[in-house]
């Protein structure tokens, strides 16, 4: 049997455009979905549950329907097809699994089957949100699962990219190297002070990206 290849990714969505219980979580209240509808009832609305753990800030127009132990379950109903951070996800056909809040951020957990698909999903969702931080990334194999890291390539300038792409091109980073610095600064056209800082600033954003990660 063929391993599955998919990707399991927890985002946090800070200020999400149109998200009724990110609001409500922007105090001190905490919540979890429960359930939702999956289509547009014919009013165009989506019905949504959500438990929180105080209903110090949960407007009135969310129905109170149970009590849990750590919490009120609360349903309400929202416009659909408005883009909200779960919609974007299950644009891409991937369906989300767990919905939290807290701070007035989303923690959205959901499976995409290759890294494509989870990098388009990833910039459609900062389309619409202050930010997008990849929490964890785990990948399935025959074995075990693998925990990977999402390395967004745009935050590198252009002139970053050049200099890790001809350093890598010739073999600075081998052991032992093909190229030292002032070779690979010659064959880019620059200093090898210039290299040096490029470089410098180019590994500090990636190794940030990775142990954030």
């Amino acid at each position: 049997m063929t391993s599955a290849a998919g990707i399991r990714a927890e985002l946090k969505v800070t200020g999400p455009d149109g998200c009724p219980v990110a609001t409500v979580s922007e105090g001190d209240t905490s919540g979890y979905a429960l359930s939702r509808s999956m289509a547009p009832n014919e009013r165009g609305s989506v019905i949504e549950e959500f438990v929180f753990d105080d209903d110090t800030d949960v407007p009135e127009e969310m129905e109170q329907l149970f009590e849990y132990g750590d919490g009120s379950v609360y349903r309400f109903d929202r416009e659909g097809g408005i883009g909200c951070p779960c919609e974007r996800v299950e644009a891409f056909d991937c369906p989300v699994v767990d919905v939290q809040t807290r701070d007035g951020a989303l923690f959205l957990t959901f499976h995409a089957p290759d890294v494509e698909t989870l990098r388009d999903v990833v910039a459609s969702l900062r389309e619409s949100s202050g930010s997008v931080d990849v929490r964890r990334l785990l990948q399935s194999s025959s074995d075990e699962s693998r925990d990977l890291v999402l390395v967004e390539r745009g935050q590198l300038t252009d002139r970053q990219r050049e200099v890790l792409e001809t350093a890598h091109e010739m073999g600075y980073f081998d052991h032992p190297r093909r190229a030292n610095k002032g070779e690979v600064a010659t064959e880019l056209g620059i200093t090898t002070s210039t290299f040096s800082e490029h470089l410098s600033m180019a590994q500090k954003k990636l190794m940030g990206a990775i142990l954030q990660g």
